[in-house]
């Protein structure tokens, strides 16, 4: 009589299916929004950018933010178009800067701080990042938040 085999850990493996990682067991894809968003806080970091945007699409976000249930883009995204792909991103920003800065200077850190975040968070490849600056802030010029607030409130400021 023949005794019965028992299969070792070798035999097992190769007749089990194929391990595979985690990361082949299914995809992950990522909005054009989140990449626009992600680059829009990237952005904020940078001192010396006043807002994003031109100064039209603040102006038209804004009265959009105020109309209840609008699913427009949120304060953080305007200004930036995303095109996102499978392994790779391309970004584009309009910017208004302060008086004062050093624009090619301002333009790097904010291109670099935009691919660094982006790329860390996401794992994409940000193939390029466009910059266009559309306004200078002055300082005596008053922000268009302010305008808007006291426009929407019926009342004129106190100082002026």
């Amino acid at each position: 009589m023949t005794q019965p085999h028992t299969p070792t850990s070798a035999d097992l493996q190769k007749d089990a299916p194929e391990k595979r990682s985690p990361g082949e067991r299914g995809s992950t894809s990522l909005a054009d929004g989140v990449v626009e968003k992600i680059a829009g806080m990237a952005a904020r970091e940078v001192s010396g950018i006043h807002a994003l945007g031109s100064g039209f699409s603040r102006t038209f976000g804004a009265m959009r933010d105020r109309v209840p249930g609008s699913s427009s883009k949120s304060g953080v995204s305007r200004g930036i178009k995303a095109e996102v792909g499978e392994k790779q991103a391309a970004i584009d920003i309009a910017l208004v800067v302060e008086y004062g800065v050093v624009i090619p200077r301002l333009a790097a850190e904010v291109r670099a701080n935009i691919i660094e975040s982006v790329e860390r968070m996401t794992g994409l490849e940000v193939v390029e990042v466009n910059i266009a600056v559309n306004d200078v802030h002055l300082p005596d010029d008053p922000d268009e938040d302010e305008d808007e607030e006291s426009q929407s409130s019926g009342k004129r400021p106190r100082v002026q």
